[in-house]
């Protein structure tokens, strides 16, 4: 029954992801996360920052993962096979349909009426994660400098977001941790010596 889940779930995700990658991280967190609770949000959220490290595209990736997770390496190949399976047959199907109607105005509407509902699905679960990251020992000053840092680096700077990324990552490796007070050695009047 599980292999029949996931293969709905990704299937799902993979014939409702329109617009790529990004439109889909959303379906994959209400799938695995909200309707079959294979995971809780903080560990969608750590699968989603180390898959967006990763080369490939992210809702593959995650499929994959999740359904080793729920199902061993069966599970994984169910889950991948169920993400691409809609999009390569509306591939084939629609590409030799579109060419000849890629100029009516329904084409035209589908395309633009879907970027600003991809838009308001991106910026709720960016909100989330904002929310999660200054509650989960960030703290709102980092939290902050790194979304206006990064804002910085990709729009002024025009610096590659894969190098970004790997910055990121150096900095969540690398960042000192904060010491707590029962770690320091105590000092004062009655230590001699």
């Amino acid at each position: 029954m599980k292999h029949w889940h996931l293969f709905l779930a990704f299937f799902r995700v993979g014939i409702l992801g329109y617009g790529g990658g990004p439109s889909s991280i959303p379906l994959v967190q209400k799938e695995a996360v909200h309707k079959y609770k294979w995971l809780n949000d903080d560990e969608f959220g750590d699968i989603l920052a180390l898959g967006n490290t990763l080369p490939g595209p992210i809702a593959t990736k995650m499929a994959g993962y999740i359904g080793y997770r729920v199902a061993g390496m069966l599970g994984a190949i169910n889950a991948a096979l169920a993400t691409v399976l809609p999009t390569v047959f509306l591939m084939v199907v629609l590409l030799s349909a579109l060419a000849s109607f890629k100029d009516q105005p329904w084409v035209i509407g589908m395309t633009k009426g879907v970027a600003p509902v991809v838009g308001v699905m991106l910026t709720m679960l960016a909100y989330d994660f904002f929310k999660k990251a200054h509650t989960g020992g960030l703290g709102m000053t980092t939290t902050l400098i790194l979304i206006v840092g990064s804002l910085l680096i990709l729009e002024v700077l025009h610096i590659h977001p894969g190098l970004l990324i790997a910055g990121l990552l150096l900095f969540a490796i690398f960042k000192p941790e904060k010491k707590n007070q029962h770690d320091q050695p105590i000092r004062g009047r009655g230590n001699s010596g």
